[in-house]
């Protein structure tokens, strides 16, 4: 019987005590409504940005008037990271010049700035606890 309780006092606990949240993802300024939105998000920095293996969701999404809205429901609290790529071309990954320089619009979360080459993790990290929390990505 004791056994029974502490059983049931766990699993009470861990239900009461488990911190859920949804994450409302924006994304606005896609260069037209053609092709797909391909989105990635991360929950550590292993993978990021472009590992579609190591990410914690992936989505593909159609552009509607320019952009797409989403929301990730019951997401464990935590740090997460978010990649967009506009596929306008569906090819499925970036086009580039003969440069190496993006043809398509890509963005991140927490829109950093981009010098040479993708934001850390740690920039473009958001921190979701128990609120529902809205980010808005610009594609660029």
């Amino acid at each position: 019987m004791r056994f029974l309780i502490w059983v049931g006092f766990l699993f009470l606990s861990h239900s009461v005590f488990a911190q859920t949240a949804d994450l409302k993802v924006q994304i606005n300024h896609a260069s037209s409504d053609q092709g797909k939105i391909l989105v990635l998000v991360f929950n550590s920095e292993k993978g990021f940005p472009e590992s579609i293996d190591q990410a914690f969701q992936r989505l593909v999404l159609v552009p509607k008037n320019k952009k797409v809205e989403f929301t990730l429901e019951n997401i464990p609290s935590g740090k997460y990271a978010i990649t967009v790529l506009h596929d306008e071309d569906n090819n499925g990954k970036m086009s580039t010049s003969l440069m190496g320089f993006p043809q398509e619009k890509y963005g991140f979360s927490n829109n950093p700035k981009i010098y040479f080459g993708p934001p850390s993790f740690e920039k473009a990290a958001i921190l979701l606890g128990r609120e529902n929390k809205t980010v808005q990505i610009n594609l660029r």
